[in-house]
């Protein structure tokens, strides 16, 4: 097929089987997931598709709803409304017990949780239900009552009944007014009866609402500010309501097209500190859970305010980024990218600015550096490979595959040399001849390419064993072997444990032996207190390096328990 060919049966699938995921995609077309991806960053800009985590939704305007007047509210302030639930759909997990109100910011949250499974909903907006409802693993409860005349909601006191004999993990509601002296307002007078209770019955409250709404009036209040736990919104918010806002004890969180800045509430006797995150890449669940645990641990601290960014695996967006950061006079920036050489001219500006920084697991140079002890990591995973190698195989191997990542530059590029030397350590040296270095691209899709080239150039080669670089490569590389049918001759161990890897360990025929760990969801909790010492000017070891353990299928268990404390 053609692009063109390709990104029209691609739209199709969508519309048909909406909740598709990445991989599903690329089987079904025959081609990589970094081309599906790409395909669906170029529908989405062309309005076709919306891009949301994991895949795509099939209509930009409106999704699976049917009702012509939801969908005219809906594309009011569209864009702004995607962009807040796109974010805040980064608060609901698989398994959450959640109340949603029939507003259409609402409905496009709802669009964003393809992918979650196992949720219980109880919302009174019919689009919502129909649209969560497409998913089997929900369960969806939509409330009793009088339907409005419109038929996009229901309301009345059969609903407020139902609601009395539940609990509800989190609410999230919209509102058609706010100020700070009302809180916020609704035009419909039984829809604000039915806010106030969907309030009285949840542990958390998150209301979102896009900017046009900020300073409007309208007929009944249905909540003060001081009942909201989180307010999402866009960035064409007035700066006048961010210092008002944070005099209330809510989280705000305001989206732009390229980054998010998280305020928390502004306590008199302590100072604020304002810190940028460059994220890595929101395509790898590793870096996502390393974003998730900055921002549960700012949102502890109580005194961070943190602007978010994506560098998307991009040595010149990284820069980009760092421009944008300097002309926000951060206090301190937290970067985590991969090009060695565009960290010298992340780092130059930042020294220039006067902006402290501390790099996540690839260091910098003149950085605060925070992460893996790469020689290490390396070394434990490495040993374990040649236990394997020895134990079953004798300690003959026919080839040993090395997927490396060489912009990451010569010090994570040690994880890799200890690796080897781990190896080598149970079985020997390995010549030269028979090692294959190649490329992962920091990606799973181009490990999966790289080692499904490796896999068809040695048909009758029955054991090759994989070291990676990071998890994602790990990954790639096995799932390249399913689809060729040539699992049982590979064994693989990779870097990092995130949780794609250890759900991989529980199943009895993996051949991923297993990882170093490196607990992403805890680096938060160490990264921001390192910040704030050197905010306050306290000394600071010049590198803090991770413990870390070899992940196998038998400690998967105490990890993951480690990992929920």
């Amino acid at each position: 097929m053609t692009t063109f060919e390709r990104q029209q049966r691609l739209t199709e699938i969508i519309r048909q089987q909406p909740g598709i995921r990445v991989p599903e995609l690329a089987r079904l077309l025959s081609v990589s997931e970094g081309t599906v991806r790409n395909d669906l960053r170029a529908l989405d800009r062309a309005g076709q598709l919306k891009r949301v985590r994991g895949g795509a939704i099939a209509d930009k305007h409106g999704g699976a709803a049917q009702n012509p007047v939801f969908i005219a509210r809906a594309r009011v302030s569209e864009e702004a409304k995607r962009r807040i639930a796109r974010w805040a759909a980064e608060l609901v997990e698989d398994g959450d017990t959640l109340l949603f109100d029939a507003s259409t910011t609402v409905y496009y949250l709802a669009e964003f949780l393809k992918d979650r499974r196992n949720l219980t909903v109880v919302t009174n907006g019919l689009e919502i239900a129909r649209s969560l409802a497409q998913n089997s693993s929900n369960n969806v409860i939509l409330l009793g009552g009088l339907m409005r005349a419109d038929g996009t909601s229901v309301s009345g006191t059969l609903s407020h009944k139902l609601l009395e004999d539940l609990y509800i993990k989190t609410a999230f509601l919209s509102c058609t007014g706010i100020t700070l002296e009302t809180g916020l307002m609704e035009v419909y007078l039984d829809e604000a009866q039915l806010k106030r209770k969907m309030i009285q019955v949840a542990g958390s409250v998150v209301a979102l609402i896009d900017s046009s709404k900020f300073g409007k009036i309208d007929l009944t209040p249905f909540a003060a500010l001081d009942q909201i736990t989180h307010i999402f919104t866009d960035s064409d918010l007035d700066p006048q309501w961010v210092p008002q806002l944070q005099k209330f004890p809510l989280s705000l969180t305001v989206c732009s097209a390229s980054t998010i800045t998280a305020y928390q509430p502004h306590g008199r006797e302590t100072r604020h500190y304002r810190l940028g995150f460059a994220n890595l890449t929101e395509d790898s669940p590793f870096c996502i859970d390393v974003r998730r645990g900055l921002e549960r641990a700012a949102h502890e601290a109580g005194n961070i305010d943190l602007i978010i960014a994506d560098n998307q695996l991009n040595g010149e967006r990284a820069v980009e980024i760092a421009d944008q950061f300097v002309q926000q006079n951060l206090d301190l920036v937290i970067e985590y990218q991969i090009d060695a050489q565009a960290g010298n001219r992340i780092m130059d500006r930042y020294r220039q600015a006067g902006i402290p920084v501390i790099a996540v697991d690839i260091p910098l140079i003149g950085a605060t550096f925070f992460g893996v002890d790469n020689y290490r990591a390396g070394y434990l995973a490495g040993a374990a490979l040649g236990e394997w190698i020895q134990c079953t195989w004798g300690g003959q191997l026919d080839r040993l595959i090395v997927l490396e990542e060489p912009r990451a530059g010569a010090l994570p590029g040690s994880r890799i040399q200890g690796m080897l030397e781990g190896v080598h350590a149970s079985i020997g040296e390995i010549p030269a001849d028979k090692r294959i270095p190649l490329n992962s691209g920091n990606t799973g899709e181009v490990s999966e390419a790289q080692m499904a080239e490796v896999l068809k150039r040695f048909p009758d080669l029955h054991r090759l064993a994989v070291m990676a670089f990071n998890d994602d490569a790990a990954m790639g590389a096995l799932a390249a072997a399913r689809k060729l049918q040539r699992e049982n001759d590979l064994i693989i161990v990779g870097q990092g444990a995130d949780r794609r890897v250890r759900e991989e360990l529980k199943k009895n025929d993996t051949r991923l032996i297993g990882s170093t760990a490196y607990q992403p969801e805890q680096y938060g909790e160490k990264i921001i207190p390192l910040a704030l010492k050197i905010l306050r000017g306290e000394p600071v070891p010049p590198a803090v390096y991770l413990e870390h353990t070899f992940v196998s299928a038998e400690k998967t268990a105490e990890v993951l328990k480690t990992s929920a404390v």
